[in-house]
């Protein structure tokens, strides 16, 4: 599903315009970075948590020349789905 098609469901089931619907969504998503930019989660009871994990500076390989290469550490997004949208994607 792309945003435009997500937007356009919600803006039906609500019975709101388009426009509004998309404004909520940016809103949303936008509110969500900042949360992450800030080290914080989010919970969102029983669909989620959105958080910031740490990701250790490894060595990886360059797949064309096969040189080995330094990743530097770094923050990473991360969602754990809650217990009642993991039921209701594996039914």
């Amino acid at each position: 599903m792309t945003k435009a098609e997500l937007i356009e469901k919600v803006a039906k089931e609500t019975d709101i315009s388009k426009a509004l619907a998309e404004k909520v969504l940016n809103s949303v998503t936008e509110q969500v970075t900042r949360c992450l930019k800030k080290n914080d989660k989010i919970t969102l009871t029983g669909f989620g948590t959105f958080s910031v994990t740490k990701r250790k500076a490894r060595t990886g390989r360059n797949p064309q020349t096969g040189a080995e290469i330094k990743i530097k550490a770094t923050r990473v997004p991360k969602f754990k789905p809650g217990k009642s949208l993991k039921d209701i994607v594996a039914k």
